[in-house]
C-alpha cells in the first residue's frame, strides 16, 4: 500500500512538472514585419554620383520581435550604402519610439549597395561646417525616409503575427564570393580583388577565405510562413558609380524569391568586408544577371532545406556596449587641414570628413552596440562596420551545435574592421582612408561578442 501511494505522489508530481513547469517556461513569440520605400529621387546624390534614374527600387525591411515579458526588439535592413554615427542615432531613436522600445533594442544594418544612399549627419556637419560644396547628403529625403520606416514600423508592431515555430535551412552559394586579399610569399597583400575586374591572373588566383554559407531562418504560424530572414556575407555589388540607383543582385534575388513565396523576405549582408564578386564578375550587366541568378538559386535550395521546430528554449535580447579603439594612423590636425584646403581632391576631401566624423564621435565618448537575439538554439548576432568574415567564423564555432546567423554592416562610422594581423599584412582595408580602427580592435570586439552569445 505505501509503494502505491508513493507511486501515485511521484507520478503527480511529475505530471504537475510537465505541466506547469514547462508552461512557465515556455515563451511567447509574435512578430510585426514591415517594408518601406527609401528610394532618393532623381537628382539625389548617391554614393558615388547623383541619381540619374532608378533601375531598381530600394526598400527598408525588418521585423518587431515581441517576446513574452520583454520589451520589443526591431531589425532593419537597408538598402543603402552606410548609415553611420548620428545617422544610427537617429534612425535607432525613431524606430525605436514607434515600436515602443529603447534604443539599445534597435539594430539598424545596410546591405552596402554601392549605388545606395549614404546616410552620416555627423560627416554632413562637418562638410557643411567647412563650406564643403557636392556633398553626398540630401537631408529633406532622408528624414523623409526615416519618418516612412517608423511609420511603417509602428503599423507593423500594431499587427503582430503569432509565431509557433521556427524554420532553418542553408544551401552553399556557388560562385560568387572569393576573398579580396591575396597574399604574396611574404605575407603581405601581393593582389586586391575588387568587386569586379578583367585580370585574368587575379581571378584565376584561388577563391580564398569565405563563407560560403547562405543561412535561411523562417518564422511559422502553424503551417503558414510569416517571414524569410536570409544571411550572407559579400560585398553586393557588380557595378556602380554612375547613378543608376538599383538594389543590385543580393536585392534582385531576395525580391525574386518574396514573389516566388509570396513571403516578406528581409536580408541581411554578413562579414563580408574582404569579400568579394571579383574573381566571377567581369562588371558587365550580364554578369549582375548571373550572380543574381546564383544566388537567386542558394536561396531556394536553402528554403526547400528548411526544417521546422516549435518555439522552446531561451528567447532573449543581449548587448555589449564597447569602445572600438581608433586609428593611430590619422590626426585631428591632419584631417582639417585637408577640409580647409581648397585644391584638395574631393576624393581626399570626403574620407578626411569620413575620418573625422568617427574620430569627433570617438572622442564624445560614443560607444557601439554588439548585440544578438537568441531564439532557441538559434543566434542573430549584430556587429558594426565593414568587417573580416573571420569575426562571423569565429562566432559560428562559439556555440557548437547551434546557428550562428551574422548580419554585419550596422554602424558604418569605424569604416573597415579587419583583424588583428591583417593590420600587418597592408592592402586597401587597413589604410587610414579605408579603416578608422586600430589592431586591438580584435580583442575589444571578440570580447563583445562572446558576451553577447552567452
Amino acid at each position: 500500500m505505501l509503494i502505491n501511494k508513493f507511486r501515485f505522489y511521484f507520478l503527480a508530481i511529475v505530471a504537475f512538472c510537465l505541466t506547469f513547469c514547462d508552461g512557465v517556461q515556455a515563451q511567447q513569440l509574435r512578430v510585426g514585419v514591415f517594408e518601406a520605400d527609401v528610394t532618393p529621387p532623381i537628382g539625389s546624390p548617391v554614393a558615388y554620383a547623383i541619381t540619374r534614374s532608378v533601375v531598381d527600387p530600394l526598400s527598408a525591411r525588418g521585423l518587431v520581435f515581441f517576446i513574452e515579458g520583454q520589451q520589443p526588439v526591431v531589425m532593419c535592413a537597408v538598402d543603402w550604402i552606410g548609415i553611420s554615427n548620428e545617422s544610427q542615432d537617429i534612425w535607432k531613436k525613431q524606430l525605436a519610439d514607434a515600436a515602443h522600445t529603447t534604443t539599445d533594442r534597435v539594430s539598424v544594418h545596410v546591405l552596402h549597395q554601392h549605388d545606395g544612399v549614404v546616410g552620416d549627419y555627423t560627416m554632413e556637419k562637418i562638410m557643411n561646417e567647412y563650406g564643403i560644396k557636392n556633398t553626398p547628403f540630401d537631408s529633406a529625403f532622408q528624414h523623409k525616409a526615416i519618418h516612412n520606416v517608423a511609420a511603417s514600423v509602428a503599423a507593423a508592431a500594431r499587427n503582430p503575427h503569432e509565431v509557433t515555430h521556427i524554420g532553418f535551412g542553408q544551401a552553399k552559394v556557388e560562385k560568387v564570393a572569393s576573398n579580396r586579399r591575396i597574399l604574396g610569399s611574404d605575407g603581405k597583400v601581393e593582389f586586391s580583388r575588387w568587386s569586379s575586374g578583367n585580370d585574368s591572373i587575379v581571378m584565376a588566383k584561388p577563391e580564398g577565405l569565405v563563407d560560403p554559407w547562405l543561412k535561411c531562418v523562417s518564422l511559422w504560424h502553424n503551417e503558414k510562413p510569416v517571414a524569410v530572414i536570409t544571411f550572407y556575407a559579400s560585398h553586393p555589388q557588380s557595378y556602380y558609380g554612375k547613378g543608376d540607383v538599383t538594389c543590385e543582385f543580393i536585392g534582385r534575388a531576395r525580391n525574386n524569391r518574396e514573389k516566388a513565396l509570396g513571403v516578406p523576405h528581409i536580408h541581411f549582408n554578413g562579414a563580408g568586408g574582404n569579400i568579394t564578386t571579383g574573381k566571377y564578375n567581369n562588371g558587365t550587366d550580364s554578369l549582375r544577371t548571373i550572380l543574381t541568378r546564383r544566388m537567386e538559386t542558394a536561396l531556394k535550395i536553402a528554403w526547400e532545406n528548411t526544417r521546422k521546430r516549435p518555439v522552446d528554449g531561451s528567447m532573449k535580447w543581449n548587448t555589449s556596449k564597447v569602445k572600438l579603439p581608433v586609428s593611430t594612423k590619422f590626426s585631428e590636425e591632419k584631417l582639417r587641414a585637408t577640409l580647409a584646403d581648397t585644391s584638395a581632391k574631393h576624393a581626399d576631401v570626403i574620407v578626411a570628413a569620413e575620418r573625422l566624423a568617427w574620430l569627433e564621435r570617438s572622442k564624445e565618448g560614443a560607444t557601439i552596440t554588439v548585440s544578438a537575439l537568441r531564439l532557441g538554439k538559434l543566434w542573430f548576432l549584430n556587429l558594426p562596420g565593414e568587417l573580416f568574415v573571420e569575426y562571423q567564423l569565429a562566432a559560428q564555432k562559439m556555440r557548437p551545435g547551434e546557428q550562428v546567423c551574422t548580419a554585419a554592416y550596422e554602424d558604418l562610422g569605424p569604416g573597415y574592421i579587419c583583424t588583428a594581423i591583417a593590420y600587418e599584412q597592408g592592402g586597401y582595408e587597413d589604410s587610414p582612408a579605408s579603416s578608422g580602427v586600430s589592431p586591438e580592435v580584435e580583442e575589444v570586439l571578440m570580447g563583445a561578442i562572446r558576451k553577447v552569445l552567452k
